[in-house]
């Protein structure tokens, strides 16, 4: 998808870049397939925030997107493809042979009118969703699942796309290389969507001014030096000052120290996405 570009009237104009939405249906999607979603307001039951910087924002609704694909057999055709607020990915929507509609992620190069199906083994094109271990190595793909039928978590936002590099000497599971470079294990059984996800020029979009970020739900940010000393760990001092140490969150924690203790699916992590930077080693 294409990047809107504006006339330089203003300074702002000069440098917002917005998603060309021409492609997309005019109209909404069913009804059926969407569902009412709570104000984001960043707060728990108790009303207190747990999520700053959160509130106000356009209404949304969220759709129900298909990411088992579990019709297998049944073929289906694409109907048209619609906006989701919710997602940086634009949906598509199928209609099966049965009568049913669904929602399912856009991939690239999906045209409206095609049929595509899922199942054990299909044929490689762009849409169709089979279980990885039966997916060509080499292939570029999208929605993969990590634990098989219980749907996908990898690869769904836009321009995302993984690609599959071959069974792994067990022959239990498929080794594949992430988008963000890691070399990772799945298991061959794994539902996968031959294809990379649409909307790649995503990356490129400029708001250009603030109303466009509050109206996506986000407050204004204030910097922590500009704080008091009792409210942030930069707070405080004469003027311009110095944090002193390394960077810190309002409740006091280091900045850039790697969070992950996943010890569970370390063993399914060949290699990472980038080496230790010693920088952020804890001391």
């Amino acid at each position: 998808m294409a990047i809107r570009k504006f006339k330089p009237t203003t300074s702002t104009r000069r440098k917002t870049r917005l998603e060309d939405r021409s492609a997309l249906s005019k109209v909404s999607g069913p009804k059926s397939l969407s569902i009412k979603k709570t104000q984001i307001s960043g707060r728990n039951n108790q009303g207190k925030i747990t999520i700053r910087h959160r509130g106000g924002g356009f209404k949304r609704r969220i759709r129900i997107v298909d990411f088992k694909r579990e019709k297998f057999g049944i073929t289906a055709k694409v109907v048209g493809f619609f906006f989701d607020p919710n997602r940086s990915a634009n949906l598509a929507l199928l209609q099966y042979a049965d009568g049913e509609k669904r929602y399912i992620i856009a991939p690239r190069d999906l045209e409206v009118g095609k049929e595509i199906v899922s199942g054990e083994k299909v044929d490689v094109l762009v849409g169709n969703a089979m279980k990885i271990k039966n997916i060509p190595s080499g292939t570029v793909v999208h929605c993969v699942e990590n634990d098989p039928g219980k749907g996908a978590k990898y690869a769904r936002s836009a321009g995302q796309g993984i690609v599959v590099q071959g069974v792994d000497p067990t022959g239990k599971y498929i080794q594949l290389k992430m988008p963000s470079g890691e070399i990772r294990l799945v298991f061959g059984d794994s539902l996968a969507t031959v294809g990379q996800v649409g909307n790649e020029d995503r990356l490129n979009v400029k708001l250009g001014k603030a109303g466009r970020k509050r109206n996506l739900g986000w407050r204004p940010v204030v910097r922590g030096m500009a704080m008091h000393a009792v409210e942030h760990p930069h707070g405080g001092g004469e003027g311009k000052g110095v944090i002193g140490g390394p960077a810190k969150d309002i409740w006091g924690n280091r900045v850039g120290v790697r969070t992950r203790k996943n010890r569970r699916t370390e063993n399914m992590i060949i290699k990472r996405r980038r080496t230790k930077n010693r920088q952020f080693a804890k001391k």
